[in-house]
């Protein structure tokens, strides 16, 4: 007789002497003895009290879960048809058992001491469930970061599925200074459809996020696309050059691996928005993206409210290099940020196109900095600025994000 059985008959016949069944039986003790299961360790429980003359036979229904082992079959099949129905690399099995079930076990566990050698129901009911229904759904298991968990409530063999969201990455170039980053809920109505936004429920009908969003979420047959862009330009605004990174999110896809070449055929031909790069990624990468602080080259055509002294604006360009500025935070964004003083970096600033009361500016700066601000001086609320550096006060009339500085995390 092995010594983990001898030195836990005393409990194993106070069990067994309560009709459990062999599963239940050998649970209790399930982290005693090596390479066995909870059925072998509950047989050889009852063999050794048989030996000792305490003949205890289970219940025809055990009264602790009554019976639910013999399902195994039907939970089987039941997790593996509707795993099936979508498409992943790997999955996992979780299940619900009925919360009396689990009660009695945590009322025995806790009368008889065996906090330390149990394993809960649903444990083994998972584990037992997965062996049988491996083979029928041939995909691997993953227990760390599982695409699909099949979820089986064993008091109605029925299965539900949470779905692990998909992750695209890329880069976006926005095309016109119409349209926003991402879908924007109308103001009036907040999202519930009014006059004012004809029904739609957005304070406008496109955005970058429905451009690539809209095709993924029918192509992967999710529920819901949501969009993490590395910062985000102004509505009137262009994104140029190599674009911004950005990554979006699928909730619940029933087809995981889409064709990303067919995908940018489908969206690459909108005069709004383009798209580069399209990758998958892990979810990890969503914070490192809305964390990131990159620099950027940007064009601002700018106008000025009187004639610009040319001798003037060569000086302020050679003064600012490498310059910090104090930015409270803008008026025209006051309403949704807090109102705090930023320390921002301009690297440096060169012109272009310089006519009477207009020049374009071409500048690089530290991630976060508010260009128009910096060129206007916002009433004072930007120090220094571009307007009292050329002694005229000038605006930014159209402004372009030329370049993001990143290098794109390798998986």
């Amino acid at each position: 007789m092995e010594q983990w059985v001898s030195d836990n008959l005393d409990k194993a016949a106070i069990l067994a002497e309560r009709g459990y069944c062999d599963h239940c039986l050998g649970r209790m003790f399930a982290k005693c003895g090596e390479q066995l299961t909870d059925l072998q360790r509950g047989e050889m429980l009852r063999e050794a009290l048989a030996e000792q003359g305490k003949e205890y036979e289970p219940e025809e229904i055990c009264p602790l879960c009554e019976d639910v082992f013999s399902m195994l079959p039907r939970f089987a099949e039941a997790v593996a048809e509707k795993v099936l129905t979508v498409e992943s690399d790997n999955f996992l099995i979780g299940c619900r058992v009925d919360p009396s079930q689990a009660k009695t076990e945590k009322e025995t566990v806790e009368e008889l001491g065996l906090g330390e050698t149990f394993e809960p129901l649903k444990t083994e009911l998972n584990r037992e469930i997965g062996k049988i229904a491996l083979p029928l759904i041939n995909r691997a298991v993953n227990f760390k970061e599982p695409q699909v968990v099949a979820c089986i409530d064993t008091r109605f063999a029925d299965v539900t599925l949470d779905i692990a969201p998909m992750f695209i990455a890329g880069r976006y170039l926005k095309l016109s200074r119409e349209v926003p980053q991402t879908k924007w809920p109308c103001r009036i109505c907040r999202g519930k459809g009014c006059p004012r936004c004809h029904g739609t429920g957005k304070m406008y009908q496109c955005s970058v996020q429905e451009c690539i969003g809209d095709v993924a979420l029918e192509m992967a047959g999710g529920d819901e696309h949501f969009f993490h862009g590395m910062g985000r330009e102004d509505i009137d605004a262009r994104m140029l050059g190599t674009g911004r990174p950005f990554i979006l999110e699928i909730s619940h896809p029933r087809v995981r691996n889409i064709d990303l070449e067919e995908l940018a055929r489908r969206i690459n031909d909108s005069p709004l928005a383009q798209f580069r790069d399209l990758r998958f990624v892990h979810r990890k990468y969503v914070k490192e993206y809305k964390e990131a602080e990159a620099d950027k080259l940007y064009r601002a055509k700018v106008k000025a409210e009187g004639k610009v002294n040319k001798d003037k604006l060569v000086d302020a360009l050679l003064s600012f290099e490498n310059v910090n500025l104090d930015q409270r935070t803008p008026q025209r964004v006051e309403h949704r940020r807090a109102d705090l003083v930023r320390n921002r970096t301009v690297y440096w600033v060169k012109a272009e196109n310089i006519e009477e009361d207009t020049f374009d500016l071409i500048l690089k700066t530290q991630s976060g900095t508010y260009v128009k601000e910096f060129v206007s001086g916002d009433e004072g609320r930007t120090t220094p600025n571009f307007s009292d550096a050329i002694g005229v006060q000038c605006y930014v009339e159209l402004l372009d994000v030329l370049e993001i500085d990143y290098q794109q995390p390798e998986d």
